[in-house]
């Protein structure tokens, strides 16, 4: 499975990644302490709706842009507050003719909520997304991009100066083995830093794989949300997802009970949004080899 992130920017998986990533944001930004966040595998920063790679798929029309049309009364707070965020980059580029022309990444995301005295590091390894997003950084001094393997970069990063932080993880997933390795690095950021908050995406491709790798994350305050499309998984086409945080900040989850299934609704006929929590008793995680 190829996952670059220009060919997917604004999707459903997007979404979903996004609107609880500004969320995360949000809560955690509201203590006045400082705050380390490192986007592991960041791709280029921002896109081009209408270039060449989102249109080649067309993946935003089914996602954001279904949102951005939807009307704002009864739309829940986070879902404003992220699209807020989704329309104020648009801006900066110019008038786009009354739709969304411009997406942020991850990284566009994280930075536009820092403040003053926050750190953040974004690692890329693609080699033109990596250079797309120095480009897009270039300057701000705010923000460290390095081109890097985003797993090493979980060793090397943790535990952070500031004993606060956000560690958002969502590979490409263009190896076999990508859940092993994803577990591993979970397990391994958590022996380093066991009260960061985690934000882990995951295709699913293949239902069982998912469950067991979700089976994996070895932390009693955890939140899972899923986003599916209409239709079966393992099609070829991503029709469903994931994202897993651990130890989130308060009231998050209420947060985005609210906003999943309102987004589910938006986005169309048989789309279906799941959260949950392990159940208080629930059994010691399994391991991946």
């Amino acid at each position: 499975m190829n996952y670059r992130h220009g060919y997917h920017a604004g999707n459903f998986a997007d979404v979903l990644k996004h609107s609880a990533l500004c969320e995360l944001l949000r809560l955690l930004l509201a203590k006045d302490k400082k705050l380390f966040v490192l986007d592991t595998h960041a791709g280029a920063g921002g896109y081009d709706l209408a270039g060449k790679l989102a249109e080649r798929t067309g993946e935003a029309e089914a996602g954001i842009a279904r949102l951005a049309a939807a009307p704002r009364t009864g739309m829940p707070e986070a879902v404003a507050r992220y699209l807020a965020q989704v329309e104020a980059y648009d801006r900066k580029f110019g008038p786009s003719g009354g739709s969304l022309r411009r997406y942020p990444g991850s990284p566009r995301l994280i930075r536009a909520a820092l403040r003053p005295g926050d750190r953040f590091i974004a690692c890329e390894l693609h080699p033109e997304d990596a250079l797309a997003l120095k480009r897009e950084f270039a300057g701000d001094r705010a923000v460290e991009v390095r081109q890097a393997d985003g797993y090493k970069a979980l060793k090397a990063m943790l535990p952070p100066p500031e004993r606060r932080g956000l560690v958002l993880i969502d590979p490409p997933f263009e190896v076999t083995d990508e859940f092993e390795r994803l577990s591993r690095a979970v397990r391994q950021g958590l022996r380093r830093f066991a009260t960061g908050c985690y934000a882990i995406w995951y295709p699913i491709k293949d239902e069982a794989a998912a469950a067991a790798f979700v089976g994996t994350l070895e932390a009693p305050k955890r939140l899972v949300m899923e986003l599916r499309l209409g239709g079966d998984v393992g099609t070829g086409k991503l029709a469903a997802c994931g994202l897993a945080v651990i130890n989130p900040p308060w009231r998050f989850d209420e947060a985005m009970a609210e906003a999943l299934p309102w987004i589910a609704r938006c986005l169309g006929p048989g789309v279906r949004a799941t959260i949950s929590a392990p159940p208080a008793n629930a059994p010691a995680p399994a391991s991946l080899p």
